[in-house]
């Protein structure tokens, strides 16, 4: 089941977000985790930019599913290469954003399965548990890992109490994202329909 996914616009500061008040899933996550990946998946053709070199989402960037809702494709943290001025202005976008905006229903961290669930995730966790929002942790790249892996690093991470669901995706094999979608719709959107 894929979507029909178009993108809209990027935004910086939030008088370029889209008006209208359709709910909004945002995604996040380390630089080169794969969050523009995860969402050509999800269309089924490539419409979000990838790049080999971390950090090259800069902006938040609005992509509208199905004409319903949006996904939120926004810069990654870790290791990009960026002046401090430019993680300053990151910083503020991103926590403006994730503070501010009513429209967002919950969030998706990706993360590179072979990663240990380190300090910037539980942080970034945490902040967002106090401000509301729920957080599905969808673990990439699982075609990189053997079965008992994938068991264990679900189970791990399922065990955080700011986590709400984690699932095993692969955005290259595509496996694992029907279910992703489902619960999306059934935990964050259904109401809205």
């Amino acid at each position: 089941m894929s979507l029909r996914v178009k993108y809209v616009k990027s935004a910086v500061l939030k008088t370029d977000y889209p008006l209208d008040r359709r709910p909004e899933v945002a995604i996040v996550g380390r630089s080169n985790a794969g969050k523009s990946s995860l969402i050509n998946a999800l269309a089924q053709k490539d419409i979000a930019k990838v790049s080999q070199q971390p950090g090259k989402t800069s902006t938040l960037n609005f992509f509208l599913c199905n004409e319903e809702f949006y996904l939120v494709d926004m810069p990654g943290y870790g290791f990009a290469k960026r002046s401090a001025k430019e993680k300053t202005l990151w910083k503020n976008m991103i926590e403006g954003y994730l503070s501010h905006r009513k429209n967002l229903k919950g969030l998706l961290l990706i993360m590179d399965i072979r990663r240990k669930w380190g300090l910037e995730e539980q942080m970034l966790a945490e902040w967002v548990a106090e401000r509301g929002h729920p957080i599905f942790v969808i673990l990439n790249k699982t075609d990189k890992a053997k079965q008992g892996e994938r068991v264990k690093a679900q189970r791990l991470v399922g065990a955080n109490e700011f986590v709400s669901m984690v699932f095993c995706v692969s955005s290259t094999q595509k496996k694992g994202l029907e279910t992703l979608q489902e619960n999306i719709y059934e935990q964050w959107l259904k109401e809205e329909s």
